[in-house]
């Protein structure tokens, strides 16, 4: 798919990239383990509300979506693939093995938490955030320039 027809497709899977994403900050919520102070604190500066409630789950490979037309989607766009090496969703943080101690991708994807808590949760987040990637490419959404731009260097 090109990102015109996965923009044109995007409010229809929406929706359960949403259930998905839900299921996943569940997951994290529920295994991951607190930030420490300092990561508290930088989650603080980046902009986030709770950082009390972010929870980060280390895995060997960020996980992506089962379903086929959401693997899809995130394929066709360069989005959770073996490269990826953090997600943030909702206050649930994936962390890849290798990124554990990298302070800027921990750090950028507090941003991103941020981002959640301002726009109002998952399904708002997920609607500007990919609408901007199909936009402008993954490198040039405003959303990943702004967590880019504020992450710890």
């Amino acid at each position: 798919m090109t990102h015109q027809e996965l923009l044109h497709a995007l409010p229809s899977l929406l929706p359960a990239a949403a259930v998905w994403a839900a299921e996943q900050e569940q997951i994290a919520l529920a295994t991951g383990v607190p930030l420490n102070p300092d990561g508290i604190a930088e989650a603080r500066r980046v902009g986030v509300r709770d950082p009390e409630k972010i929870r980060v789950l280390v895995v060997p490979v960020i996980p992506a979506p089962s379903q086929p037309d959401l693997r899809q989607a995130a394929e066709a766009v360069g989005f959770l693939g073996p490269h990826t090496w953090g997600l943030a969703v909702g206050h649930g943080i994936f962390l890849r093995e290798d990124q554990i101690s990298n302070l800027t991708t921990t750090s950028h994807e507090c941003v991103h938490v941020a981002q959640y808590e301002r726009l109002g949760g998952i399904l708002p987040f997920l609607t500007q955030y990919l609408t901007e990637v199909l936009q402008f490419g993954y490198d040039q959404a405003p959303l990943e320039l702004e967590a880019r731009r504020n992450a710890y260097q």
